[in-house]
């Protein structure tokens, strides 16, 4: 497989194209573009911000090799001096971003981007793919670990994510949103964190009879084994591994637990639990699996189920309910001159902006206002910090373990009624400065004034 990570052809034509017409017509002031959500999925109230890292590895290491050039050349749209002009291609602007782990809201900036105008414009490509999916993974994973109430999740999406690359920055978001780890051997070497599996039904089909599958996992895994009990009944299996626990509890050792993965999970963890706690394994946990996310834990945690700990996965991993975020990266300012888009229903904010959280008597947070960049409100924290000056990274990306520990601290502020799973509730209040109201209608003024000139 041909190593594309930070390949500058990683953009849509039209970034390309758009420059070459920049570039002739001599327009590469400096220009500001700001990413945004415009709109919340069914039953989201927040958003959880991820994939800055990735950003800057890229925005870092951006350049156009020979092949590359050579590849433009033969596609026949663009001309030798522009061309020549990308051989040297560098970003050299300043950004200003969210930290990951960060809680944010519709409308408001994720980051934004200070740079002459050609080398802003051929990067939205890949700013968007990488904040949506890591963005709206890292929500969606919030949303599970909410709704598990203290128990343990792990990331078990890797078959089903969409693609390779996909599942390692699913293993990445989910972890920052408080899951204990990743099934997902590589993410676990690449990123550090913690792996986790137990078995298959192939393993259990394998042997002659279950109690042998059991008895041999138990040998090779004396303190790791979590036996998978649903491969003929999960009633019987359970006793079956209640005996091989037993039997590990004789060796001095300790059977680790069980796992579901079929049936009505909150009766059989039920039943399960009883039998495991009456053949002396009452430190012996459940684990269940198959087709869990927010909604589905929820639900059988209301029915009472006894279960310790969940596998998560193709519904987080490929966030199957709100599968995309309406994200958007908008021009606001060119050469110094505010810049606005008046489409129906996409009207942007225009120019570069600052977020401010306030926070209520209680340290939770109450509101939020957008402002003008150059603004300081008192009393409130300032939530876009520069992570990228003169193309230069300024900002040490924190280890994950870090960043995990600040989203707990991020979500513990955000109050109960913006958590909710199903219920639409209130939308959290975010507000707009005077200063930025005042520019937005002067700038929207401005332009159809012209337009109709």
């Amino acid at each position: 497989m041909n190593e594309i990570k930070n390949s500058a052809l990683l953009t849509d034509l039209y970034e390309l194209t758009m420059a070459a017409s920049y570039f002739e017509h001599g327009m590469n002031e400096t220009a500001v573009f700001s990413l945004f959500v415009r709109r919340y999925p069914p039953n989201r109230r927040y958003f959880v911000s991820c994939g800055l890292k990735e950003v800057l590895d890229y925005l870092v290491e951006l350049q156009f090799t020979e092949d590359d050039l050579e590849y433009l050349e033969s596609t026949g749209f663009f001309k030798s001096d522009f061309l020549s002009y990308l051989e040297n291609f560098k970003f050299h602007g300043d950004v200003h971003a969210l930290p990951e782990g960060t809680i944010f809201f519709e409308e408001e900036p994720i980051l934004e981007v200070t740079a002459p105008l050609i080398e802003a414009q051929v990067i939205e490509t890949f700013l968007i793919n990488t904040i949506n999916l890591q963005s709206m993974i890292a929500t969606k994973a919030s949303r599970c670990i909410h709704a598990a109430g203290g128990r343990s999740l792990v990331d078990f999406s890797f078959r089903r994510t969409q693609g390779i690359d996909a599942s390692i920055k699913v293993a990445k978001a989910s972890y920052i949103a408080g899951f204990l780890g990743t099934s997902n051997v590589l993410a676990g070497k690449q990123l550090g964190i913690p792996v986790y599996g137990t078995m298959a039904h192939s393993f259990v089909s394998s042997f002659d009879k279950e109690i042998d599958a059991f008895r041999a996992f138990a040998q090779t895994f004396p303190e790791n084994s979590i036996l998978l009990v649903d491969t003929y009944d999960s009633l019987s299996g359970t006793l079956k591994a209640a005996q091989v626990g037993k039997e590990m509890a004789g060796r001095g050792e300790h059977l680790k637990g069980i796992r579901l993965d079929s049936g009505d999970m909150a009766e059989l963890s039920q039943k399960a639990r009883h039998i495991l706690d009456e053949h002396g394994l009452k430190n012996s946990l459940i684990f269940a699996s198959g087709a869990f996310d927010e909604y589905k834990i929820q639900k059988i945690l209301s029915q009472k189920a006894k279960i310790d700990s969940f596998g998560v996965g193709t519904k987080m991993g490929v966030s199957s309910d709100a599968p995309y975020l309406d994200m958007a990266y908008k021009i606001v300012k060119y050469n110094s001159e505010p810049v606005v888009k008046l489409s129906p229903g996409k009207i942007s904010l225009t120019s570069d902006k600052q977020v401010f959280r306030f926070l209520s008597s209680k340290k939770l947070y109450d509101h939020d206002v957008i402002a003008c960049r150059e603004e300081n409100l008192e009393g409130a924290v300032p939530l876009l910090v520069p992570v990228l000056t003169g193309g230069k990274t300024i900002y040490d990306s924190p280890p994950l373990s870090e960043i995990q520990n600040q989203f707990r601290e991020n979500f513990s502020r955000l109050p109960e009624k913006y958590k909710a799973i199903n219920k639409k509730g209130p939308l959290y209040p975010v507000k707009i400065s005077e200063k930025l109201r005042n520019l937005q209608k002067k700038t929207i003024d401005k332009y159809k004034h012209r337009e109709i000139q």
